[in-house]
Protein backbone atom coordinates (compact mmCIF):
# COMPACT_ATOMS: atom_id res chain seq x y z
CA UNK A 1 0.00 0.00 0.00
CA UNK A 2 1.02 3.65 -0.23
CA UNK A 3 2.14 5.16 3.03
CA UNK A 4 3.90 8.40 3.88
CA UNK A 5 7.31 8.17 5.48
CA UNK A 6 8.35 10.74 8.15
CA UNK A 7 9.60 13.09 5.42
CA UNK A 8 6.23 13.02 3.67
CA UNK A 9 7.43 11.00 0.67
CA UNK A 10 5.27 8.34 -0.89
CA UNK A 11 6.38 4.78 -0.28
CA UNK A 12 4.89 1.44 -1.26
CA UNK A 13 4.42 -1.65 0.84
CA UNK A 14 2.81 -4.73 -0.66
CA UNK A 15 1.51 -6.33 2.52
CA UNK A 16 -1.71 -4.89 3.95
CA UNK A 17 -2.42 -7.84 6.23
CA UNK A 18 -0.85 -6.23 9.29
CA UNK A 19 -2.39 -2.79 8.74
CA UNK A 20 -5.81 -1.58 9.88
CA UNK A 21 -7.65 1.58 8.89
CA UNK A 22 -7.00 2.97 12.35
CA UNK A 23 -3.27 2.29 11.89
CA UNK A 24 -3.29 4.46 8.78
CA UNK A 25 -4.92 7.32 10.65
CA UNK A 26 -2.64 7.05 13.69
CA UNK A 27 0.49 7.26 11.55
CA UNK A 28 -0.55 10.62 10.13
CA UNK A 29 -1.81 11.85 13.51
CA UNK A 30 1.65 11.20 14.96
CA UNK A 31 3.45 12.79 12.03
CA UNK A 32 1.18 15.81 11.38
CA UNK A 33 -0.90 16.44 14.51
CA UNK A 34 -1.56 20.10 13.72
CA UNK A 35 -2.49 19.59 10.07
CA UNK A 36 -6.16 19.97 9.11
CA UNK A 37 -7.72 16.51 8.79
CA UNK A 38 -11.49 16.95 8.36
CA UNK A 39 -13.73 19.86 7.38
CA UNK A 40 -17.50 20.22 7.29
CA UNK A 41 -19.60 21.71 4.51
CA UNK A 42 -19.88 25.49 5.07
CA UNK A 43 -23.68 25.15 4.78
CA UNK A 44 -23.87 22.50 7.49
CA UNK A 45 -26.48 24.36 9.55
CA UNK A 46 -28.86 24.28 6.58
CA UNK A 47 -29.34 20.51 6.86
CA UNK A 48 -28.20 19.42 10.33
CA UNK A 49 -27.41 20.77 13.78
CA UNK A 50 -24.21 22.47 14.83
CA UNK A 51 -21.78 24.93 13.22
CA UNK A 52 -19.26 23.70 10.62
CA UNK A 53 -16.24 21.98 12.14
CA UNK A 54 -12.63 22.16 11.00
CA UNK A 55 -10.54 19.59 12.84
CA UNK A 56 -6.82 18.88 13.06
CA UNK A 57 -5.45 15.35 13.22
CA UNK A 58 -4.81 15.78 16.94
CA UNK A 59 -8.41 16.85 17.51
CA UNK A 60 -9.77 13.98 15.43
CA UNK A 61 -7.55 11.52 17.30
CA UNK A 62 -8.83 12.77 20.66
CA UNK A 63 -12.47 12.66 19.57
CA UNK A 64 -12.15 9.20 18.05
CA UNK A 65 -10.62 7.86 21.27
CA UNK A 66 -13.33 9.53 23.37
CA UNK A 67 -16.15 8.03 21.30
CA UNK A 68 -14.44 4.62 21.20
CA UNK A 69 -13.95 4.63 24.97
CA UNK A 70 -17.56 5.63 25.52
CA UNK A 71 -18.83 2.83 23.32
CA UNK A 72 -16.78 0.21 25.12
CA UNK A 73 -17.90 1.47 28.52
CA UNK A 74 -21.53 1.26 27.43
CA UNK A 75 -21.05 -2.47 27.15
CA UNK A 76 -20.54 -3.02 23.41
CA UNK A 77 -18.40 -6.13 23.12
CA UNK A 78 -15.55 -6.81 20.70
CA UNK A 79 -16.91 -7.65 17.26
CA UNK A 80 -20.36 -6.16 17.85
CA UNK A 81 -21.99 -4.57 14.79
CA UNK A 82 -22.88 -0.87 15.06
CA UNK A 83 -25.09 0.82 12.47
CA UNK A 84 -24.26 4.39 11.39
CA UNK A 85 -26.81 6.72 9.80
CA UNK A 86 -25.11 10.10 9.85
CA UNK A 87 -25.13 13.10 7.52
CA UNK A 88 -22.10 13.68 5.30
CA UNK A 89 -20.30 15.64 8.02
CA UNK A 90 -17.18 15.07 10.09
CA UNK A 91 -19.19 12.97 12.57
CA UNK A 92 -19.64 10.26 9.95
CA UNK A 93 -15.86 9.78 9.68
CA UNK A 94 -15.21 10.27 13.40
CA UNK A 95 -17.73 7.58 14.30
CA UNK A 96 -16.46 5.16 11.67
CA UNK A 97 -12.92 5.43 13.03
CA UNK A 98 -14.16 5.25 16.63
CA UNK A 99 -16.13 2.07 16.00
CA UNK A 100 -13.03 0.46 14.49
CA UNK A 101 -10.75 1.71 17.28
CA UNK A 102 -13.16 0.19 19.82
CA UNK A 103 -12.80 -3.23 18.19
CA UNK A 104 -16.32 -3.15 16.73
CA UNK A 105 -17.66 -3.59 13.18
CA UNK A 106 -19.03 -0.49 11.44
CA UNK A 107 -22.19 -0.80 9.34
CA UNK A 108 -22.89 2.47 7.45
CA UNK A 109 -26.54 2.78 6.40
CA UNK A 110 -27.99 4.73 3.45
CA UNK A 111 -29.59 7.96 4.63
CA UNK A 112 -32.95 7.24 2.99
CA UNK A 113 -33.39 3.89 4.67
CA UNK A 114 -36.26 3.80 7.11
CA UNK A 115 -37.76 1.22 9.49
CA UNK A 116 -38.52 -1.45 6.90
CA UNK A 117 -35.03 -1.72 5.43
CA UNK A 118 -33.11 -1.08 8.65
CA UNK A 119 -35.18 -3.62 10.58
CA UNK A 120 -34.44 -6.27 7.94
CA UNK A 121 -30.72 -5.40 7.94
CA UNK A 122 -30.33 -5.36 11.72
CA UNK A 123 -32.22 -8.60 12.14
CA UNK A 124 -29.97 -10.36 9.64
CA UNK A 125 -26.67 -9.36 11.23
CA UNK A 126 -27.72 -9.01 14.86
CA UNK A 127 -26.50 -5.41 15.19
CA UNK A 128 -26.28 -4.15 18.77
CA UNK A 129 -25.93 -0.38 18.33
CA UNK A 130 -27.10 2.50 16.18
CA UNK A 131 -25.56 5.98 15.85
CA UNK A 132 -27.52 8.72 14.07
CA UNK A 133 -27.53 12.44 13.40
CA UNK A 134 -30.26 14.08 15.42
CA UNK A 135 -31.61 15.86 12.34
CA UNK A 136 -31.00 15.63 8.61
CA UNK A 137 -33.11 18.08 6.67
CA UNK A 138 -36.50 18.08 8.35
CA UNK A 139 -36.32 14.44 9.40
CA UNK A 140 -35.76 13.60 13.07
CA UNK A 141 -33.49 10.58 12.97
CA UNK A 142 -33.53 10.15 16.74
CA UNK A 143 -37.26 9.44 16.62
CA UNK A 144 -36.67 6.89 13.87
CA UNK A 145 -33.85 5.27 15.86
CA UNK A 146 -35.99 4.98 18.99
CA UNK A 147 -38.78 3.33 17.01
CA UNK A 148 -36.25 0.86 15.64
CA UNK A 149 -34.88 0.10 19.10
CA UNK A 150 -38.39 -0.84 20.22
CA UNK A 151 -38.91 -3.16 17.24
CA UNK A 152 -35.45 -4.78 17.08
CA UNK A 153 -34.53 -6.85 20.11
CA UNK A 154 -30.79 -6.89 19.40
CA UNK A 155 -30.42 -3.08 19.47
CA UNK A 156 -29.40 -2.18 23.01
CA UNK A 157 -27.58 1.09 22.42
CA UNK A 158 -28.84 4.16 20.55
CA UNK A 159 -26.47 7.13 20.24
CA UNK A 160 -26.92 10.49 18.55
CA UNK A 161 -25.07 13.65 17.58
CA UNK A 162 -26.99 16.84 18.27
CA UNK A 163 -27.67 19.59 20.74
CA UNK A 164 -30.64 17.98 22.51
CA UNK A 165 -30.85 15.16 25.03
CA UNK A 166 -33.35 12.33 24.67
CA UNK A 167 -34.42 9.68 27.15
CA UNK A 168 -32.80 6.37 26.29
CA UNK A 169 -30.35 7.94 23.83
CA UNK A 170 -26.64 8.48 24.52
CA UNK A 171 -25.59 11.94 23.34
CA UNK A 172 -22.16 11.72 21.70
CA UNK A 173 -21.77 15.50 21.43
CA UNK A 174 -20.14 15.54 24.88
CA UNK A 175 -17.35 13.27 23.66
CA UNK A 176 -16.46 15.78 20.94
CA UNK A 177 -16.07 18.55 23.51
CA UNK A 178 -14.07 16.56 26.07
CA UNK A 179 -10.57 17.90 26.65
CA UNK A 180 -9.24 14.35 26.91
CA UNK A 181 -10.64 10.83 26.79
CA UNK A 182 -10.65 7.98 29.23
CA UNK A 183 -8.41 5.05 28.27
CA UNK A 184 -10.13 2.56 25.99
CA UNK A 185 -10.80 -0.69 27.87
CA UNK A 186 -8.56 -3.56 26.82
CA UNK A 187 -9.84 -5.15 23.63
CA UNK A 188 -9.52 -8.92 23.60
CA UNK A 189 -9.66 -10.27 20.09
CA UNK A 190 -10.25 -13.92 19.32
CA UNK A 191 -7.19 -15.64 17.85
CA UNK A 192 -6.58 -14.89 14.19
CA UNK A 193 -4.32 -16.55 11.67
CA UNK A 194 -1.00 -15.33 10.37
CA UNK A 195 -2.74 -12.88 8.02
CA UNK A 196 -2.67 -10.28 10.82
CA UNK A 197 -5.03 -7.60 12.17
CA UNK A 198 -5.85 -6.46 8.65
CA UNK A 199 -7.78 -9.71 8.21
CA UNK A 200 -10.34 -8.74 10.86
CA UNK A 201 -13.76 -7.58 9.69
CA UNK A 202 -14.01 -3.79 9.52
CA UNK A 203 -17.18 -2.74 7.71
CA UNK A 204 -20.47 -4.15 6.47
CA UNK A 205 -22.24 -2.43 3.59
CA UNK A 206 -25.52 -3.48 1.99
CA UNK A 207 -26.19 -4.57 -1.55
CA UNK A 208 -29.53 -5.25 -3.20
CA UNK A 209 -29.72 -8.21 -5.57
CA UNK A 210 -32.54 -10.22 -7.09
CA UNK A 211 -32.46 -12.23 -3.84
CA UNK A 212 -33.00 -9.13 -1.67
CA UNK A 213 -30.74 -7.33 0.80
CA UNK A 214 -27.24 -8.76 1.00
CA UNK A 215 -24.70 -7.83 3.71
CA UNK A 216 -21.21 -7.47 2.25
CA UNK A 217 -18.53 -7.63 4.94
CA UNK A 218 -14.97 -6.45 4.31
CA UNK A 219 -11.78 -6.79 6.25
CA UNK A 220 -9.44 -3.86 6.73
CA UNK A 221 -7.17 -5.24 4.00
CA UNK A 222 -10.02 -5.60 1.50
CA UNK A 223 -11.24 -2.07 2.18
CA UNK A 224 -7.71 -0.66 1.80
CA UNK A 225 -7.31 -2.45 -1.54
CA UNK A 226 -10.42 -0.72 -2.88
CA UNK A 227 -9.06 2.66 -1.85
CA UNK A 228 -5.70 1.90 -3.45
CA UNK A 229 -7.38 1.08 -6.77
CA UNK A 230 -8.78 4.61 -6.97
CA UNK A 231 -5.88 6.45 -5.35
CA UNK A 232 -3.17 4.97 -7.58
CA UNK A 233 -5.11 5.14 -10.85
CA UNK A 234 -6.29 8.66 -10.09
CA UNK A 235 -2.81 9.85 -9.14
CA UNK A 236 -3.88 11.25 -5.77
CA UNK A 237 -0.69 12.64 -4.17
CA UNK A 238 0.46 12.58 -0.53
CA UNK A 239 -1.24 15.20 1.68
CA UNK A 240 -3.98 15.66 -0.92
CA UNK A 241 -6.88 18.07 -0.32
CA UNK A 242 -9.84 15.82 -1.13
CA UNK A 243 -13.44 17.02 -1.52
CA UNK A 244 -16.12 14.32 -1.58
CA UNK A 245 -19.82 14.66 -2.29
CA UNK A 246 -20.35 10.92 -1.76
CA UNK A 247 -21.82 9.70 1.53
CA UNK A 248 -19.77 7.14 3.45
CA UNK A 249 -22.67 4.67 3.44
CA UNK A 250 -21.31 2.45 0.65
CA UNK A 251 -18.07 0.74 -0.30
CA UNK A 252 -17.72 3.23 -3.17
CA UNK A 253 -17.98 6.20 -0.79
CA UNK A 254 -15.40 4.70 1.56
CA UNK A 255 -13.00 3.61 -1.17
CA UNK A 256 -13.16 6.84 -3.15
CA UNK A 257 -12.76 9.31 -0.29
CA UNK A 258 -12.15 8.03 3.23
CA UNK A 259 -9.49 5.43 2.49
CA UNK A 260 -7.44 7.62 0.09
CA UNK A 261 -7.56 10.33 2.77
CA UNK A 262 -6.27 7.88 5.38
CA UNK A 263 -3.49 6.65 3.11
CA UNK A 264 -2.30 10.03 1.82
CA UNK A 265 -2.60 11.80 5.18
CA UNK A 266 -4.17 14.90 3.68
CA UNK A 267 -7.39 16.82 4.26
CA UNK A 268 -10.88 15.44 3.63
CA UNK A 269 -13.63 17.99 3.01
CA UNK A 270 -17.19 16.67 3.01
CA UNK A 271 -20.12 17.96 0.97
CA UNK A 272 -23.68 16.95 1.80
CA UNK A 273 -25.40 16.65 -1.60
CA UNK A 274 -26.13 19.02 -3.11
CA UNK A 275 -25.67 22.78 -3.02
CA UNK A 276 -23.90 24.13 -6.13
CA UNK A 277 -22.68 27.39 -4.58
CA UNK A 278 -21.29 25.62 -1.51
CA UNK A 279 -19.69 22.96 -3.70
CA UNK A 280 -17.97 25.59 -5.84
CA UNK A 281 -16.69 27.33 -2.70
CA UNK A 282 -15.25 24.07 -1.37
CA UNK A 283 -13.55 23.35 -4.70
CA UNK A 284 -11.32 26.39 -4.23
CA UNK A 285 -9.57 24.60 -1.34
CA UNK A 286 -9.36 21.16 -3.01
CA UNK A 287 -7.03 19.55 -5.51
CA UNK A 288 -8.99 16.28 -5.81
CA UNK A 289 -12.78 16.28 -6.22
CA UNK A 290 -15.02 13.22 -6.05
CA UNK A 291 -18.49 13.42 -7.62
CA UNK A 292 -21.03 11.07 -9.21
CA UNK A 293 -19.75 10.26 -12.68
CA UNK A 294 -22.88 11.45 -14.42
CA UNK A 295 -22.43 14.92 -12.86
CA UNK A 296 -18.72 15.43 -13.57
CA UNK A 297 -19.04 16.91 -17.07
CA UNK A 298 -22.17 18.85 -16.12
CA UNK A 299 -20.42 20.51 -13.17
CA UNK A 300 -17.27 21.26 -15.16
CA UNK A 301 -19.22 22.73 -18.09
CA UNK A 302 -21.15 24.93 -15.65
CA UNK A 303 -17.84 26.16 -14.09
CA UNK A 304 -18.49 24.60 -10.68
CA UNK A 305 -15.38 22.48 -11.30
CA UNK A 306 -12.45 24.58 -12.52
CA UNK A 307 -8.73 24.08 -12.82
CA UNK A 308 -8.35 27.82 -12.13
CA UNK A 309 -9.57 27.14 -8.59
CA UNK A 310 -6.81 24.61 -8.00
CA UNK A 311 -8.68 21.42 -8.91
CA UNK A 312 -6.14 19.07 -10.52
CA UNK A 313 -8.06 15.81 -10.73
CA UNK A 314 -11.68 14.71 -10.81
CA UNK A 315 -12.85 11.24 -9.82
CA UNK A 316 -16.26 10.34 -11.25
CA UNK A 317 -18.00 7.46 -9.50
CA UNK A 318 -20.47 5.52 -11.66
CA UNK A 319 -22.98 3.64 -9.49
CA UNK A 320 -24.59 2.57 -12.78
CA UNK A 321 -21.53 1.45 -14.81
CA UNK A 322 -23.68 0.62 -17.86
CA UNK A 323 -24.00 4.38 -18.41
CA UNK A 324 -20.27 5.01 -18.69
CA UNK A 325 -20.02 4.00 -22.35
CA UNK A 326 -22.46 6.82 -23.20
CA UNK A 327 -20.60 9.45 -21.19
CA UNK A 328 -19.74 12.73 -22.88
CA UNK A 329 -16.05 13.29 -23.71
CA UNK A 330 -14.04 15.03 -21.02
CA UNK A 331 -12.87 18.28 -22.59
CA UNK A 332 -11.41 19.92 -19.46
CA UNK A 333 -7.89 18.66 -20.01
CA UNK A 334 -6.35 20.81 -17.28
CA UNK A 335 -8.04 18.46 -14.81
CA UNK A 336 -7.30 14.73 -15.02
CA UNK A 337 -10.50 12.64 -15.11
CA UNK A 338 -10.74 9.13 -13.65
CA UNK A 339 -13.84 6.97 -14.01
CA UNK A 340 -14.75 4.51 -11.26
CA UNK A 341 -17.17 1.77 -12.25
CA UNK A 342 -19.00 0.46 -9.20
CA UNK A 343 -20.42 -3.07 -9.27
CA UNK A 344 -22.83 -2.88 -6.38
CA UNK A 345 -20.98 -3.55 -3.14
CA UNK A 346 -18.83 -6.32 -4.66
CA UNK A 347 -16.04 -4.18 -6.05
CA UNK A 348 -15.01 -1.39 -8.38
CA UNK A 349 -12.66 -0.64 -11.27
CA UNK A 350 -10.92 2.68 -11.92
CA UNK A 351 -9.56 3.97 -15.24
CA UNK A 352 -8.15 7.38 -16.14
CA UNK A 353 -9.57 8.96 -19.29
CA UNK A 354 -7.41 8.92 -22.41
CA UNK A 355 -6.17 12.04 -24.16
CA UNK A 356 -9.30 12.23 -26.30
CA UNK A 357 -11.44 12.49 -23.21
CA UNK A 358 -13.24 9.18 -23.82
CA UNK A 359 -13.68 6.50 -21.14
CA UNK A 360 -10.85 3.97 -21.22
CA UNK A 361 -11.90 0.31 -21.52
CA UNK A 362 -10.40 -2.11 -19.00
CA UNK A 363 -9.14 -5.42 -20.32
CA UNK A 364 -9.91 -8.75 -18.72
CA UNK A 365 -7.31 -10.27 -16.43
CA UNK A 366 -5.24 -8.73 -13.63
CA UNK A 367 -5.84 -5.01 -13.08
CA UNK A 368 -2.75 -3.14 -11.83
CA UNK A 369 -2.89 0.31 -10.28
CA UNK A 370 -1.97 2.47 -12.01
CA UNK A 371 -2.95 0.50 -15.10
CA UNK A 372 -0.14 1.91 -17.27
CA UNK A 373 2.45 0.33 -14.95
CA UNK A 374 2.62 -3.45 -15.48
CA UNK A 375 4.88 -3.73 -12.44
CA UNK A 376 2.37 -2.06 -10.14
CA UNK A 377 0.42 -3.89 -7.47
CA UNK A 378 -2.63 -5.84 -8.59
CA UNK A 379 -5.82 -4.40 -7.08
CA UNK A 380 -8.37 -6.56 -8.90
CA UNK A 381 -8.94 -9.50 -11.20
CA UNK A 382 -11.72 -9.34 -13.77
CA UNK A 383 -13.17 -11.95 -16.13
CA UNK A 384 -16.28 -12.54 -18.21
CA UNK A 385 -18.54 -15.38 -17.13
CA UNK A 386 -20.11 -17.90 -19.49
CA UNK A 387 -23.33 -15.92 -19.09
CA UNK A 388 -21.64 -12.79 -20.41
CA UNK A 389 -21.43 -10.93 -17.11
CA UNK A 390 -18.55 -9.25 -15.27
CA UNK A 391 -16.96 -11.27 -12.46
CA UNK A 392 -14.55 -9.64 -10.02
CA UNK A 393 -11.83 -11.10 -7.85
CA UNK A 394 -8.66 -9.93 -6.20
CA UNK A 395 -7.75 -8.23 -2.95
CA UNK A 396 -10.75 -5.87 -2.66
CA UNK A 397 -13.46 -8.50 -3.20
CA UNK A 398 -14.74 -10.10 0.04
CA UNK A 399 -13.58 -13.66 0.30
CA UNK A 400 -16.49 -14.88 2.39
CA UNK A 401 -19.96 -13.59 3.25
CA UNK A 402 -20.84 -12.21 6.65
CA UNK A 403 -22.07 -15.00 8.87
CA UNK A 404 -24.40 -13.87 11.65
CA UNK A 405 -24.93 -15.76 14.86
CA UNK A 406 -26.99 -18.92 14.63
CA UNK A 407 -30.11 -17.38 16.15
CA UNK A 408 -30.42 -14.87 13.32
CA UNK A 409 -31.81 -15.67 9.91
CA UNK A 410 -29.16 -16.41 7.31
CA UNK A 411 -29.24 -13.62 4.71
CA UNK A 412 -28.60 -14.00 0.98
CA UNK A 413 -24.94 -13.85 -0.01
CA UNK A 414 -23.01 -12.58 -3.07
CA UNK A 415 -22.82 -14.99 -5.99
CA UNK A 416 -19.47 -16.68 -5.46
CA UNK A 417 -18.34 -18.44 -8.63
CA UNK A 418 -15.25 -19.89 -7.02
CA UNK A 419 -12.65 -18.99 -4.43
CA UNK A 420 -11.40 -16.29 -6.77
CA UNK A 421 -14.38 -14.57 -8.44
CA UNK A 422 -17.81 -13.17 -7.63
CA UNK A 423 -20.41 -12.62 -10.35
CA UNK A 424 -21.59 -8.98 -10.38
CA UNK A 425 -24.55 -9.65 -12.68
CA UNK A 426 -23.59 -6.79 -15.02
CA UNK A 427 -23.57 -7.77 -18.72
CA UNK A 428 -20.52 -6.74 -20.72
CA UNK A 429 -18.97 -7.00 -24.16
CA UNK A 430 -16.72 -9.99 -24.87
CA UNK A 431 -13.62 -7.93 -25.74
CA UNK A 432 -13.34 -5.62 -22.70
CA UNK A 433 -15.07 -4.51 -19.53
CA UNK A 434 -17.60 -2.31 -21.31
CA UNK A 435 -20.81 -2.78 -19.37
CA UNK A 436 -23.92 -3.09 -21.51
CA UNK A 437 -26.60 -3.84 -18.96
CA UNK A 438 -27.44 -3.80 -15.26
CA UNK A 439 -28.36 -6.95 -13.32
CA UNK A 440 -31.86 -8.04 -14.35
CA UNK A 441 -34.80 -7.55 -12.03
CA UNK A 442 -33.51 -4.36 -10.38
CA UNK A 443 -34.39 -0.68 -10.58
CA UNK A 444 -31.71 1.88 -9.70
CA UNK A 445 -32.62 5.37 -8.49
CA UNK A 446 -29.37 7.19 -7.88
CA UNK A 447 -27.44 4.98 -5.50
CA UNK A 448 -30.55 3.08 -4.34
CA UNK A 449 -31.62 -0.24 -5.79
CA UNK A 450 -35.13 -1.68 -5.65
CA UNK A 451 -36.78 -4.93 -6.63
CA UNK A 452 -39.82 -4.17 -8.84
CA UNK A 453 -41.80 -7.05 -7.37
CA UNK A 454 -41.23 -5.75 -3.85
CA UNK A 455 -42.23 -2.23 -4.90
CA UNK A 456 -45.48 -3.62 -6.29
CA UNK A 457 -46.17 -5.57 -3.11
CA UNK A 458 -45.53 -2.54 -0.91
CA UNK A 459 -47.80 -0.25 -2.92
CA UNK A 460 -50.59 -2.82 -3.18
CA UNK A 461 -50.47 -3.35 0.57
CA UNK A 462 -51.94 0.15 1.01
CA UNK A 463 -53.99 0.45 -2.21
CA UNK A 464 -54.61 -2.42 -4.60
CA UNK A 465 -55.50 0.01 -7.37
CA UNK A 466 -52.34 2.11 -7.04
CA UNK A 467 -49.54 1.76 -9.57
CA UNK A 468 -45.82 2.51 -9.39
CA UNK A 469 -43.57 2.77 -12.44
CA UNK A 470 -39.81 3.21 -12.86
CA UNK A 471 -39.12 5.75 -15.60
CA UNK A 472 -35.74 6.40 -17.23
CA UNK A 473 -33.97 9.50 -15.90
CA UNK A 474 -30.88 11.21 -17.32
CA UNK A 475 -29.28 11.85 -13.92
CA UNK A 476 -30.50 9.13 -11.56
CA UNK A 477 -30.92 6.20 -13.95
CA UNK A 478 -34.58 5.83 -13.03
CA UNK A 479 -37.17 7.78 -11.11
CA UNK A 480 -40.25 6.38 -9.45
CA UNK A 481 -43.68 7.70 -10.48
CA UNK A 482 -46.91 6.66 -8.79
CA UNK A 483 -50.56 6.84 -9.74
CA UNK A 484 -53.52 6.39 -7.40
CA UNK A 485 -57.03 7.66 -6.86
CA UNK A 486 -55.90 9.52 -3.73
CA UNK A 487 -52.18 10.04 -4.05
CA UNK A 488 -51.81 12.01 -0.82
CA UNK A 489 -53.46 9.21 1.12
CA UNK A 490 -51.20 6.60 -0.48
CA UNK A 491 -48.09 8.72 0.20
CA UNK A 492 -49.02 9.09 3.86
CA UNK A 493 -49.81 5.39 4.21
CA UNK A 494 -46.47 4.39 2.67
CA UNK A 495 -44.60 6.81 4.92
CA UNK A 496 -46.40 5.23 7.87
CA UNK A 497 -45.07 1.83 6.84
CA UNK A 498 -41.52 3.12 7.20
CA UNK A 499 -40.46 2.58 3.60
CA UNK A 500 -37.83 4.50 1.66
CA UNK A 501 -39.02 8.10 1.05
CA UNK A 502 -38.32 7.63 -2.66
CA UNK A 503 -41.24 5.17 -2.76
CA UNK A 504 -43.65 7.34 -0.80
CA UNK A 505 -42.47 10.45 -2.66
CA UNK A 506 -43.43 8.89 -5.99
CA UNK A 507 -47.05 9.69 -5.08
CA UNK A 508 -46.37 13.28 -4.05
CA UNK A 509 -48.94 15.77 -5.32
CA UNK A 510 -48.04 19.17 -6.70
CA UNK A 511 -50.59 21.90 -6.08
CA UNK A 512 -50.53 25.42 -7.52
CA UNK A 513 -46.81 25.46 -8.16
CA UNK A 514 -45.89 24.05 -4.76
CA UNK A 515 -45.46 20.52 -3.57
CA UNK A 516 -45.61 18.56 -0.40
CA UNK A 517 -42.09 18.58 0.90
CA UNK A 518 -40.34 15.30 1.54
CA UNK A 519 -37.66 15.43 4.25
CA UNK A 520 -34.27 15.75 2.64
CA UNK A 521 -31.37 13.48 3.46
Amino acid sequence: MILNDPQGRSTVAADTGRTTLDDLFRRTALRRPDAIALTDPPNREAFTDGPPRRLTYAEVDRMVSAIASGMRRMGLATGAVVGLQISNTVESVLTLLAVLRAGLIAMPLPLLWRQAEITAAFDRVGAHGLVVSERIGTTNYVDLAMQLAVEIFSVRFVCAFGSKTHDGVVTLENFLAAAMSDPIPVIEYPPFDAAGPGARLAVITWDVTADGLVPVARTHAEAIAGGLAILLEGGVPPSAAILSSLPTSSFAGLAAAVIPWLITGGTLALHHPFDPATFAEQCTASDTVIVPGVLATILADAAYLRAEDGVERVIGVWRAPERLSRAAPWQHTAMAMTDVQVFGEIGLLAARRDRGGRPTPITFGPVPAPRDDPGACIVAQVCRTKNGTVALGGPMVPRSPFRPRAEHAKPPTPRLLSDRFTDTGYACRPDAVIVTGAPPGLVSVGGYRFLPRELEEIVHSVDTAAMLAALPDALTGHRLAGAAGNRCQVEDALAGLGVNPLIAGAFRVQEQGSERKEPQA
